[in-house]
């Protein structure tokens, strides 16, 4: 009489049991983590976006340089909000920091300028400022949940 069938049929059982505990436990630390979220931040933790739209997102900013390298003047086609945005969700999916100095340059704008157009974003809800964890010197900034979501739904609708 072979002993390992009944241990399988426990196996199996035990299998058929616990999976639906596991996903319970999955959404609970989901939502655990989502409630996690200082009050008011719309954002989510970094995590990899789609990578047809990361692609279209890295497409979208290299044409831009390239077309104001081509028409030699950057002034012609300024929109430094977008470009800070197209910036901001390729960090997004490689998981990276951006700071406040480095999203101002990702503008291709003066300094200035970017750091108004991050003001912009920030009070429409697209981006959020948070200080560095690991250098109090610097200050990040990263899209909110509804700055993401905008830029999937564009990238969506083309």
């Amino acid at each position: 009489m072979d002993s390992s069938a009944p241990a399988a049929e426990a196996d199996e059982l035990a299998a058929r049991l616990l999976h639906p505990l596991a996903d319970e436990l999955l959404a609970i630390a989901t939502r655990l983590r989502d409630a996690a979220s200082a009050p008011g931040d719309q954002s989510p933790r970094p995590q990899r976006s789609d990578r047809r739209y990361l692609a279209l997102a890295r497409q979208a900013y290299t044409l831009r340089r390239k077309r104001a390298a081509i028409f030699g003047n950057p002034e012609l086609f300024g929109e430094p909000a977008w470009d800070i945005l197209l910036d901001l969700y390729i960090a997004h999916g490689e998981g990276k920091p951006v700071s406040v100095s480095s999203a101002c340059i990702g503008s291709a704008a003066p300094p200035t300028t970017g750091l108004r157009w991050l003001g912009v974003l920030a009070d429409h809800g697209f981006v959020l400022r948070e200080n560095d964890p690991e250098d109090h010197r610097r200050v990040l900034v990263r899209l909110t949940r509804s700055g993401i979501t905008a830029m999937e739904r564009f990238f969506d609708a083309i």
